[in-house]
């Protein structure tokens, strides 16, 4: 998509990616590849770390792209229950691996990154969804995250009390 400047020169309007969003990006192929290997993604986010120190042609693993691999895979029951929750007529297993993917992400931003405006973590993956998904994928990831948000407060409070409580116990 190009825009018009005011001196009539074309320019792109599409926004420069942050640092954040290409980490975000590199965790949904992290987990879409771990799924389609069938493998743990902690061990592939593993595996490909250890490749970037031996291989200069691998880009270094950004440390948050760990942190949402790793994030995802050690809460992946609660965050897949969560998406299939708000399936309507869908189950997750029939959804695209890659939505899938995104809609980890985002579930895992909203219930755990406190850094993380609600509001960016369902545009960002809105955004991924454009550029790695269906033309349909954009709305439906919206629409299924629009409804996580909801319930999102609740569950960053319920944790927060946990680790909060000096046994740890619920």
């Amino acid at each position: 998509m190009t825009v018009t400047d005011q001196a009539g020169d074309r320019k792109s309007s599409y926004k420069k990616l942050g640092a954040r969003h290409k980490a975000r990006r590199r965790a949904v192929d992290l987990l879409f590849e771990a799924e389609a290997r069938d493998i743990d993604p902690a061990d592939l986010l593993a595996e490909r770390a250890q490749l970037a120190v031996g291989d200069e042609s691998v880009a270094p693993v950004n440390p948050y792209t760990g942190t949402l691999v790793e994030g995802v895979a050690d809460d992946l029951d609660r965050v897949d229950g969560t998406i299939e929750s708000y399936l309507q007529d869908w189950t997750l297993e029939r959804l695209p691996a890659v939505d899938r993917a995104i809609l980890r992400v985002a579930v895992w931003e909203l219930f755990h990154a406190t850094d993380v405006p609600p509001v960016v973590a369902v545009d960002e993956a809105v955004e991924l969804a454009k550029e790695l998904s269906t033309d349909d994928s954009p709305s439906f990831v919206n629409g299924v995250l629009g409804q996580v948000v909801q319930v999102a407060p609740q569950v960053r409070a319920a944790a927060a009390a946990t680790r909060s409580r000096p046994d740890g116990d619920a």
